[in-house]
């Protein structure tokens, strides 16, 4: 994807590319990013993400977001986001600024993100 130079950046699932789940006009949204951070990596990673995550909070539209860890010292991060809609997480992805901060990750990040809705399931989640 353009913009990351360094960290590379890959479609959970292939059938659903992230730029095509942009072209949805949906909302809201929850982008959830699986990322794969090797250990020696991990406080220049968190850093990094510190910088371009305060970039998106201060984005139109954005909603919140939250940060784990897998537990027993694992190289696996999710950050889940949730946005008014896929324009306004779009506009704040596309934006040059954004590209300058996330081309700063160090090598050897992988990164997976993918939008999601909520779904209702009877008597178990709602929508």
């Amino acid at each position: 994807m353009k913009g990351y130079k360094k960290m590379k950046v890959d479609d959970l699932d292939p059938s659903t590319p992230l730029m095509s789940q942009f072209q949805q006009k949906n909302g809201p949204v929850t982008l959830i990013n699986t990322i794969m951070v090797p250990r020696e990596l991990m406080s220049e990673f968190l850093a990094t993400f510190q910088e371009d995550a305060s970039f998106m909070k201060a984005s139109p539209g954005f909603i919140s977001a939250q940060l784990h860890r897998g537990t027993a010292d694992s190289q696996l991060l999710v950050n889940i986001a949730v946005w008014e809609s896929t324009e306004a997480l779009f506009a704040a992805f596309s934006n040059p600024a954004f590209q300058a901060k996330a081309s700063q990750y160090p090598d050897g990040i992988v990164a997976y993100p993918h939008v999601f809705e909520k779904i209702a399931v009877d008597g178990v989640c709602v929508a």
